[in-house]
């Protein structure tokens, strides 16, 4: 019999496979960090980090105002409590748009348009504040915006998913006649609000913050987890991305649109209810050009006007800029007129940014991530 060698073991001596040496769990990591590195990078600089680059890009344009602010207005900007109930002004004057805007943003995202936001609003706040619906009180006028905007909304989706308009001409449509419906209600009369707990929503303040920031921030949050965190968000971007494309993965195209308007419809009526207790009473002229102030919000916000893309967050930083950019003409005396022509000249430059991005910036990452691999 062959005597073994001195380094041989009984398993090697019976062909059995060595056994690997100890691991370090503290390497382990150190080489999975290392190895994950490139990853986030590739992240970053693809179209997963450009959300987060767009956001970053609208905290500095934040940023940029609030310096503008103060070299306009020391004298006010030095006070601090000024600045406080400034922010807090601002805020309240971006939780009705900033609410339209969420429902504005799902319809975009889903490859739509919705013109009507506005005239859906004053439909929705006259209706509530007629003199037999606030019989009902508090409840019976939320209930009637809330219904009077979401059957609105789902008239719109019918019009665009089953009577296959287009959804310019469709919401146009409904633009002229919630207004015209309006002022019939109204008589061109305006509706004061008596009821004191709807009045009450706008003057309320939990910890320093007024009620109407809460209502906002709370349909920001539902948004988010809508268009994240469900299916029906993942059907909205694939609808929104590639109708056809959808539909041959099997969702449902025209229903889902009918959805995406109603949704929008039942912002609007929340916006309603919001915007009357800020007025104490309704009008049909009330939410003038809120569908210009949606639309411009959520394209800054990143949302792509042709559909597939967008964000809630994005959106509502719109809405905050647009704000904030109302308040410096404000407090600097400047005329509507002038900021009507500065919102659309907004929007034209936020357009052909996106228009930029799409032809450019792609290419761009492209060559980059060629270079460094």
């Amino acid at each position: 019999m062959s005597e073994m060698s001195p380094t041989a073991t009984p398993e090697r001596a019976a062909g059995l496979p060595a056994q690997s040496p100890p691991v370090d769990p503290a390497e382990t990591a150190a080489a999975a960090a290392k190895s994950d590195a490139p990853g986030r990078l590739s992240w970053w600089r693809g179209d997963g980090g450009e959300g987060a680059k767009r956001n970053l890009g609208l905290l500095a344009t934040l940023v940029v105002l609030v310096v503008i602010g103060i070299l306009t207005r020391p004298d006010l900007y030095g006070n601090a409590s000024w600045v406080w109930g400034n922010t807090l002004t601002i805020l309240k004057l971006a939780s009705v748009v900033g609410v339209v805007t969420v429902g504005m943003t799902f319809v975009i995202i889903g490859g739509g348009i919705d013109l009507s936001v506005g005239a859906i609003v004053a439909l929705a706040g006259v209706w509530s504040t007629t003199v037999a619906t606030q019989s009902y009180g508090a409840g019976g006028m939320i209930f009637s915006a809330l219904t009077v905007g979401l059957a609105v909304g789902l008239v719109n989706g019918l019009l665009i998913s089953y009577g296959r308009l287009v959804p310019f001409i469709a919401t146009l449509a409904m633009l002229v006649a919630a207004r015209g419906l309006a002022a019939e209600i109204s008589d061109k009369q305006t509706q004061v609000s008596t009821n004191a707990t709807i009045n009450g929503i706008a003057s309320t303040e939990l910890l320093g913050i007024p009620l109407l920031v809460y209502i906002l921030a709370a349909v920001v949050v539902a948004g988010w987890v809508l268009l994240n965190r469900t299916t029906f968000g993942r059907r909205t971007v694939a609808v929104g991305g590639n109708p056809e494309a959808a539909r041959l993965a099997g969702i449902n195209v025209r229903r889902h649109t009918l959805l995406l308007y109603a949704l929008s419809g039942l912002c609007c009526g929340i916006a309603a209810i919001m915007l009357t207790a800020q007025a104490t009473s309704a009008q049909a002229a009330m939410a003038n050009l809120y569908e210009l102030d949606a639309i411009a919000a959520a394209i800054i916000g990143g949302t792509l006007l042709s559909g597939g893309r967008g964000t809630i967050i994005g959106s509502l930083l719109g809405v905050v800029i647009f704000s904030t950019i109302t308040n410096l003409f404000a407090i600097n005396n400047v005329s509507i007129e002038a900021q009507n022509m500065v919102k659309g000249g907004i929007i034209v430059a936020a357009v052909l940014v996106q228009q930029v991005q799409f032809r450019s910036l792609t290419q761009f990452l492209g060559r980059n991530r060629a270079t460094t691999t």
